[in-house]
């Protein structure tokens, strides 16, 4: 018996996140349990990173099992893919420690959100992106996102996972990227509260739009005052890493 490291991609639309619910509810957790049984698993649940909401796509997500196998790890990564549905993929499998767990070990997580201005909708590419429309001033977005590294109470921006939680986190990078006609905004942080990213993005995006003052944005951080209301649709968020020290 061993205990089982892997990086997860997965196409998050058909699914209703990443954390197993009840049994008719389709999620990457359960999908990857199901595929793990048919390889002889008899474990009761298998161990992730984090918890991804509905249609929210992921190329960096890290899950733990222990399992026997009596082959290589290239033979345990082939076997998973082929039992896995065409939307989730294993990209890595690794030997980890016994104590090893992806969600209490991990460092720091990184998200990318994907917009394009657009008037016009436009269906393929929408399923990874959100189409935004008056343009937003890329001036202003980098100005915004030069705002978030340190550490801040995000109170205004999300909720934590348990009711008594704080909500302070703290940012090692958030920056925008502009890649052809899209932006990118790329975020790492310790921990984030629930629906964060897509707050920020969403209040980043409308501020840039004209909408309201980068003063909002500022008082946020500083006195946690409300934002806008909404949060960006979860089709243009990925979850691309998962960093944890070293030795692991």
């Amino acid at each position: 018996m061993a205990r089982y490291q892997i990086i997860l991609a997965y196409d998050g639309t058909e699914f209703l996140g990443s954390q197993r619910q009840v049994k008719s509810r389709r999620t990457v957790q359960g999908v990857l349990e199901n595929a793990l049984r048919k390889m002889g698993w008899d474990g009761k649940s298998v161990l992730m990173a984090g918890r991804t909401d509905a249609g929210v796509h992921a190329s960096g997500q890290v899950a733990a099992f222990d399992l026997n196998w009596a082959h290589n790890l290239e033979a345990l990564s082939n076997a998973l893919n082929a039992n896995l549905p065409a939307d989730v993929a294993v990209r890595q499998v690794q030997v980890a420690p016994d104590s090893f767990h992806p969600r209490f070990d991990a460092t720091a997580r990184r998200y990318r959100y994907r917009i394009f201005s657009q008037k016009l909708r436009d269906p393929l590419r929408e399923r990874y992106a959100w189409r935004v429309f008056p343009s937003p001033d890329e001036d202003v977005l980098h100005a915004l996102a030069a705002m978030l590294p340190g550490k801040f109470d995000f109170a205004a921006f999300g909720s934590p996972p348990r009711p008594d939680g704080s909500t302070e986190r703290h940012l090692m990078q958030a920056r925008w990227e502009k890649q052809a006609d899209e932006w990118h905004f790329e975020v790492q942080a310790n921990a984030f509260l629930y629906h964060m990213v897509r707050r920020l993005v969403r209040t980043q995006v409308v501020i840039a739009q004209g909408k309201f003052s980068k003063e909002i944005f500022a008082r946020a951080l500083a006195e946690q005052v409300d934002v806008p209301s909404g949060i960006a649709p979860p089709n243009g968020l990925t979850l691309v890493e998962v960093t944890y020290p070293d030795n692991l």
